[in-house]
């Protein structure tokens, strides 16, 4: 594997893979089978994503974009929930600085007027801190569902009022919360769900789609290297 890392950066370019979506699963799961409440799982968690937006930094991948926060995830437990939301703003609040100084140019993705005042303040100065930052885009998911998306983007389609016949798929694209970001090369999903969870539904269109047992927290730069070394074996036709 080790000779493999070193390949990595390679791998990146023969095969021009720029943008990864990752479904971070299995922070709860790790979490009980250690015998730590939910929150550590989370925290964990948040360490793996640091040391994976370093990695596509270190293998020249431009675009990364989590699933964070689903549209469903309201359901869970209210205290849950609310340690979530915590969680984002302590993490904004105490990492934007170092993460402005890497470069980093932070992109949310969802219904952010859905959060607290106090937590779209965080959000918004995130994204305008880190505007024209040139290095990797990070993209958060953040009270996100695919669903949800289209349905607005087809409401804002019919405010504008194009008309029908002039509606074409880029219309719809530059109607989603993704405007002007590649549609993912490769999906990769942590915890062993096979299933995409209303994540970027039209977006991953024509995704790789790459599973691993690994729970998020676990998540490193081997199970990285695994899922661009298993990428650069695919054939992808794009239904040709």
């Amino acid at each position: 594997m080790k000779t493999q890392s070193k390949n990595i950066k390679d791998i990146v370019k023969s095969t021009n893979l720029k943008h990864i979506a990752i479904i971070m699963d299995g922070n709860r799961r790790w979490a009980k089978e250690k015998f730590l409440p939910s929150a550590m799982g989370h925290q964990k968690g948040v360490d793996s994503l640091r040391s994976t937006m370093r990695l596509f930094d270190k293998f020249g991948i431009k675009h990364l974009t989590v699933y964070a926060f689903s549209t469903e995830n309201w359901n869970r437990k209210k205290e849950e929930v609310e340690f979530l939301m915590s969680l984002l703003a302590k993490t904004l609040l105490n990492e934007l600085d170092e993460m402005h100084k890497e470069n980093v140019q932070i992109r949310f993705l969802g219904n952010i007027s859905g959060l607290s005042e106090e937590l779209q303040k965080i959000v918004k100065n995130a994204e305008e801190k880190t505007k024209d930052n040139t290095g990797v885009n990070l993209n958060i998911a953040f009270n996100y569902g695919s669903r949800d998306e289209i349905t607005n983007a087809v409401k804002e389609i019919v405010k504008s009022e194009i008309k029908p016949e002039d509606i074409t798929e880029d219309t719809i694209s530059n109607y989603l919360y993704t405007k002007n970001i590649p549609d993912p090369d490769l999906l990769i999903r942590t915890g062993g769900e096979k299933r995409i969870s209303n994540y970027l539904l039209w977006q991953l269109a024509y995704s790789e789609l790459y599973v691993t047992d690994a729970y998020w927290p676990e998540f490193d730069e081997e199970e990285l290297t695994k899922a661009i070394v298993e990428f650069e074996h695919r054939n992808r036709r794009f239904g040709k």
